[in-house]
C-alpha cells in the first residue's frame, strides 16, 4: 500500500483517495470472488460481507 501511495505521489492528496482505491481493486476483487463462488451470488455476498442485492448492483456496474 505504501508503494502504491508513493507511486501516486501528489495525486494521492487530492481528496478522492478512497474512491481511487475502490476503482482499482473492486472489479478484480468481485471477479475473483465470483469465480471462487462458482457464480453463486449468495455465497459471494456472504464472503464479502455485503447484501446479495448490493453485490448484484456492483456486478452490473462493473460489467461482470
Amino acid at each position: 500500500m505504501r508503494r502504491y501511495l508513493d507511486d501516486l505521489g501528489d495525486s494521492a492528496s487530492n481528496g478522492n483517495l478512497y474512491q481511487l482505491l475502490l476503482e482499482q481493486i473492486e472489479k478484480p476483487l468481485l471477479a475473483v470472488v465470483m469465480e471462487r463462488a462458482r457464480g453463486n451470488r449468495c455465497r459471494a455476498a456472504e464472503w464479502l460481507g455485503i447484501n446479495r442485492n448490493t453485490l448484484r448492483k456492483k456486478l452490473q456496474q462493473h460489467g461482470l
